[in-house]
């Protein structure tokens, strides 16, 4: 697919904007780690090449393996991921999709209480709608996929 238009360029200012959340995002204390399994999953499940390509990147580099790369399709079936990370993902997942279901449950939402105090959920649920925003616009102007490399360095 060829690039419909660099939204960078087009809109330096609404570039920006979205380059301001996700700063306030890793700025938030929630571990690097967490944060790239968080953008994985939501691109996943959007289908976002463009962002699954520059996260499974900086996620390899920050140090995450490829068992958990792969396996994050099915995180319920894995068993190499923490509690809190697991609620971190069902939260993706439920943030992501509600459009679908409009409301997030009491009982996620006291799972993912158990795990994150009310500053890091709000946090969390901030990185989750930065890299929504992100996927929508790599997707509607087709950003090109695969040339990305991650600031992080070499794989590890």
């Amino acid at each position: 697919m060829q690039q419909r238009l660099d939204y960078k360029n087009a809109s330096p200012e609404a570039f920006k904007a979205l380059l301001n959340t996700e700063m306030q995002v890793h700025k938030s204390g929630l571990e690097e780690s967490l944060i790239e399994l968080v953008k994985n999953r939501a691109s996943q499940i959007n289908g976002c090449a463009y962002c699954l390509d520059m996260h499974t990147k900086d996620a390899r580099a920050l140090g995450e393996t490829e068992q958990r790369l792969y396996l994050l399709p099915v995180w319920r079936e894995a068993p190499c991921y923490s509690e809190r990370e697991r609620a971190a993902l069902a939260w993706t997942e439920a943030m992501t999709k509600i459009a679908d279901t409009q409301e997030i449950s009491d009982e996620l939402y006291a799972q993912a209480r158990k795990h994150f105090d009310e500053k890091a959920l709000v946090d969390l649920s901030l990185a989750v709608i930065a890299i929504n925003g992100w996927n929508r616009m790599a997707i509607a102007f087709r950003s090109k996929v695969g040339d990305y490399v991650s600031p992080h360095g070499k794989k590890r």
